[in-house]
């Protein structure tokens, strides 16, 4: 085994292990889905339905989402962090309700249940933001040796061909105020690169859980896009650019932290008038 090959292990038992965090983590991502069976026990109710007794179970079961399920779960136990995990959940939780209202609101996809959008797939995207958040650093960890050139080059294609495809996916929309708030967002998030590596990486690495999330609920009519695709390309890719949002949220709240930190712990005082004292 090469020295390069050794410290690549090295690195990824370091950035990726299980702490007391990723316990804590699996607990609660195990007790949300409990919670939203017993809050949603109709719709439970109307899946464990489907299930034939003619045929045997291990052919029923949605093994498409069992894996999700389990690669998720593996993911967000990697190298948790509360502290650092924190931003990321109230981050994905805020977005995905924002991503989810603009989507159902415009009619661009619906959910089966025509809610708008429904409560039970909000917590879905601190979840993926999570295991995101791990893939990045699996991938910085691939390419740390690669120079920054061909990550610049990748960002220039890639995010300007994502918007134009953007464009065209939402074009019957494009009178409406929340689709010309995403795509004002959208355009500002690409014009204003903070770091090309982390933005690829990020794109690539949304993109690819987002393709599996699509692919599971398009084909199990979960949620319909209007075009009826199954998922539409700009569908999985938007997931990438979801993905760089809440990164970038999530850095700018890290950079003002310690001020935040520090104002809520001394926060200043008023000025007094001379006048004012006894």
């Amino acid at each position: 085994m090469t020295e390069s090959i050794r410290t690549l292990l090295a690195d990824l038992r370091a950035h990726l292990r299980w702490t007391r965090a990723s316990y804590a983590l699996f607990s609660g991502f195990v007790l949300l889905i409990l919670l939203i069976l017993y809050v949603w026990w109709p719709l439970a109710e109307e899946y464990f339905a489907l299930f034939n007794p003619a045929y045997p179970l291990w052919r029923q079961l949605d093994w498409l989402l069992i894996n999700i399920f389990l690669f998720m779960s593996l993911m967000i136990m990697a190298g948790a962090d509360l502290k650092a995990d924190l931003p990321i959940i109230v981050v994905g939780l805020v977005g995905g309700l924002v991503i989810e209202s603009w989507g159902t609101q415009t009619d661009i996809w619906h959910y089966y249940t025509f809610e708008r959008p429904p409560l039970w797939i909000i917590p879905a995207w601190p979840i993926a933001a999570l295991s995101i958040d791990r893939m990045v650093r699996f991938l910085g960890l691939l390419t740390a040796r690669l120079p920054l050139p061909p990550f610049k080059l990748a960002y220039w294609l890639v995010f300007p061909a994502f918007y134009a495809l953007m464009l065209a996916f939402v074009a019957p929309t494009l009178g409406k105020s929340l689709t010309l708030a995403a795509l004002t967002l959208c355009a500002f998030l690409i014009l204003t690169p903070t770091d090309y590596r982390l933005a690829v990486l990020n794109f690539a690495a949304g993109a690819g859980l987002g393709y599996y999330l699509e692919l599971w609920g398009t084909t199990r009519l979960t949620w319909i896009y209007y075009t009826l695709e199954q998922p539409p390309l700009f569908a999985v890719l938007a997931h990438g650019m979801a993905a760089v949002a809440f990164w970038r949220v999530v850095a700018l709240y890290n950079v003002f932290r310690p001020r935040l930190v520090n104002f809520i712990a001394r926060p200043p005082s008023l000025p007094t008038l001379a006048n004012d004292q006894p």
